[in-house]
């Protein structure tokens, strides 16, 4: 699969991508063509590293929103895809937004959302194979939605005996957590060992986890 060269994709297509290290970007919103990136640097959590900081654990004790999983995929992917201050443009494309909803209908892609007063305010959505849940997007309508949708995932992910995070790229948002930048050819390597395990999204359940079972699933804190 050559790097940055522009194709239309499938399912089968994207999840075969993803197993060799390229995940699709679209150019802009409304450009139907996309190009699939192999960077020479990821933003890499092995999840035994996870940690949360205090001032958020602290937030999440108060229970500021209700967390879901799988219960608005593609309002989630709409709100990550929906301008925001310093991001008026968005790689996610409608071909994109049509494949990961594909993806959702058979299992492979999952959602976090938050909610207040009923209301959509924060989540992230990503795909899971093996052992390895490869983050997408994230968004927030609220101050710390999607840090409190991050540390859900994090302990489901935890619980359900998942390996690692690939969040693609390396940002300081993403390092409190404990995610670190990591080369090509070492996350070549660990993506292939955390391929050959198997996680299951849903052993901590379908339904909201406690404030108590985030913290305790992440033990450290920063």
């Amino acid at each position: 699969m050559p790097r940055d060269s522009a194709h239309d994709i499938d399912p089968d297509q994207l999840l075969k991508a993803y197993t060799l290290g390229y995940f699709p970007m679209g150019r802009r919103r409304d450009d139907p063509k996309t190009v699939w990136v192999l960077p020479q640097n990821r933003g890499v959590l092995r999840l035994e590293n996870a940690r949360i900081p205090r001032k958020l654990r602290r937030l999440i004790a108060r229970a500021p929103f209700e967390v879901r999983v799988d219960t608005a995929f593609h309002d989630v992917i709409r709100a990550c895809a929906a301008p925001a201050p310093g991001r008026e443009e968005t790689w996610i494309n409608e071909p994109i937004e049509e494949v990961y909803c594909a993806l959702a209908r058979r299992g492979f892609a999952h959602s976090v959302e938050c909610y207040a007063d009923g209301a959509l305010v924060g989540g992230l959505y990503g795909v899971v194979l093996g052992a390895v849940f490869f983050g997408e997007s994230m968004f927030s309508r609220r101050d710390n939605a999607s840090k409190v949708a991050m540390a859900h995932l994090i302990a489901r992910l935890k619980i359900g005996g998942f390996r690692m995070i690939d969040a693609q790229f390396h940002t300081e948002h993403l390092a409190q957590f404990g995610f670190e930048e990591t080369p090509n050819a070492a996350y070549q390597r660990l993506l292939a060992e955390c391929l050959a395990a198997r996680g299951d999204f849903y052993r901590a359940g379908s339904s909201l986890l406690s404030a108590a079972t985030v913290s305790q699933s992440i033990t450290q804190t920063s």
